[in-house]
């Protein structure tokens, strides 16, 4: 009977308040869309890390006027270096490189034909057992006899991920100002319901009904809002996916890694639980300090 009665007072206090509810289920859907849009982009781009760190490499440029002896030294070396992976060594000549440089850029014929076939220097590709020991082997290849430099492709690849981490914290931000803004709608919201209701709840608390059992009608509207808010902010997320994602930019996933089905599922019950808990907490403590029940 209490719980039928508690029900019934949920859907009372949404109907009555039909114009709030709405606004905070719209605050709710557009604040959760964006928490879900930065979580997303966090386990995206961390993937990405994983997924480009493990095919990471070395550059080691050679000077155009080595000799076959040294080429052969060298590479000798690297066979043997602890540091480099068992044949993570790729010797890529004059002509090979030119061949990789057009293929590369046959979108810019005026570029290609800038650039002789003697021009790109001869390299070895190299790919270490931890990428995060090109230090080392800066150092002992740096200053080798027909050596031009040494480049390590992961600094290229973090100045990618450092601005997909400037994204991923503006997003945040954003996130965070529209989940404050949902705050307050929510407390507003249980405020003017808990006023609606002042008598009610007077006759309650003089027949000795307990605070609990007062304040669940109330916190129950806040879960309702927020559990309907999450579901709706998952349903911008799928409909990101598929019109935004996997088609209008379906190019970039190339580079970028498409975002897997796994980790857009994920983000429901993550929503819903984060909308509820701090839903009702947000009800439970309006209705403590404002509403004296």
């Amino acid at each position: 009977m209490r719980a039928k009665y508690v029900l019934a007072e949920v859907l009372v206090g949404l109907w009555r308040n039909v114009t709030m509810t709405v606004a905070m289920i719209i605050t709710m859907i557009v604040s959760l869309t964006m928490l879900g849009a930065s979580l997303l982009m966090y386990l995206q781009v961390d993937e990405m890390k994983a997924h480009y760190y493990e095919q990471v490499e070395v550059s080691i440029y050679l000077d155009k006027d080595i000799t076959e002896d040294k080429i052969a030294a060298i590479k000798a070396q690297l066979d043997s270096d602890p540091l480099v992976k068992r044949d993570g060594v790729i010797y890529e000549d004059q002509a090979k490189a030119y061949e990789n440089f057009k293929e590369q850029f046959r979108d810019t014929p005026d570029l290609v034909a800038a650039i002789g076939p003697t021009e790109l220097p001869a390299s070895f590709r190299v790919s270490l057992n931890d990428p995060q020991q090109f230090e080392q082997i800066n150092t002992k290849y740096a200053g080798l006899d027909g050596v031009d430099n040494v480049v390590d492709q992961q600094k290229l690849l973090q100045k990618i991920f450092d601005i997909l981490g400037s994204i991923q914290t503006m997003s945040l931000v954003v996130a965070g100002a529209m989940g404050i803004a949902a705050l307050l709608l929510v407390a507003n919201t249980i405020q003017v319901a808990a006023y609606s209701k002042r008598r009610e709840v007077a006759v309650m608390k003089l027949v000795g009904a307990s605070n609990w059992f007062i304040q669940a009608p109330f916190v129950l509207e806040a879960v309702f809002a927020a559990v309907l808010g999450s579901i709706l902010a998952y349903g911008m997320l799928v409909i990101g996916k598929i019109v935004l994602i996997d088609n209008k930019l379906a190019a970039l996933t190339d580079l970028l890694l498409p975002v897997s089905w796994g980790n857009v599922n994920l983000m429901l019950p993550i929503l819903a639980g984060i909308g509820s808990i701090v839903s009702a907490v947000t009800a439970w403590v309006t209705l403590r300090f404002y509403i004296r029940v």
